[in-house]
């Protein structure tokens, strides 16, 4: 059972699921040679696949190309389901920094038998997390810098002005779907600048105002 921190509280709250959005920056849509979605494209992660910052993300044996996709992430702190937009800011508790890591080459094979793509995006240390900083302590979640560097080379430079689907639309879309509870974590999408890492390899993600990631990869 993974736990996540919310900074300035006495909160430990138990992460339950973490439900992605895919295809939600235009730029990195193109750099994969994606189509741009007339709905949100959804996909869970399990919650062992949550990790904490400085610890290993571990490729498995199985992949030989596995990339980072740093992105903004929400903590839900309270239930909800069917949530209009706008109210679904009076769900968030929290943001923090994620890298949604992915087996590319597992993931293109999946796509191209038409499979789902968990293998690919829900593997043993498959998603890092920073700590939370309370949602009333970021001004604007829709304008931060957000960044990855890999051996402190930049790789992915953007802001969450990006998006294109913001925050209160996203809750909406997902909890038409899935029911939202205390603990569940929704990850944001990714802009530009994808790609891959090798076992020793060291990831620091950051997002401004919100906090800071890193992560070796074995």
């Amino acid at each position: 059972m993974h736990a996540v921190r919310l900074k300035g509280t006495v909160k430990n709250l138990r992460v339950g699921k973490v439900v992605c959005l895919a295809r939600n920056y235009s730029d990195h849509i193109k750099e994969l040679g994606n189509e741009t979605p007339d709905k949100a494209v959804l996909f869970i992660k399990p919650s062992t696949s949550v990790i904490g910052d400085r610890e290993p993300v571990i490729i498995p044996g199985f992949s030989q190309d596995c990339h980072y996709e740093v992105e903004l992430a929400v903590l839900i702190g309270k239930w909800g389901k069917n949530i209009a937009a706008k109210e679904a800011m009076a769900h968030v508790a929290g943001y923090g920094v994620a890298i949604d890591m992915t087996l590319r080459d597992v993931q293109n094979e999946l796509k191209k038998k038409g499979l789902p793509w968990e293998i690919a995006k829900g593997f043993d240390t498959a998603c890092p997390l920073s700590d939370f900083v309370p949602a009333g302590a970021v001004e604007n979640p829709h304008d931060l810098r957000i960044t990855l560097k890999v051996n402190d080379q930049m790789r992915q430079d953007g802001s969450t002005a990006q998006m294109m689907r913001r925050i209160p639309e996203i809750i909406q879309a997902v909890s038409a779907v899935f029911t939202l509870e205390e603990g569940d974590i929704i990850l944001t999408g990714t802009p530009a600048g994808v790609g891959p890492v090798k076992s020793g390899d060291l990831m620091t993600a950051e997002i401004e105002g919100v906090g800071r990631l890193e992560i070796p990869v074995q």
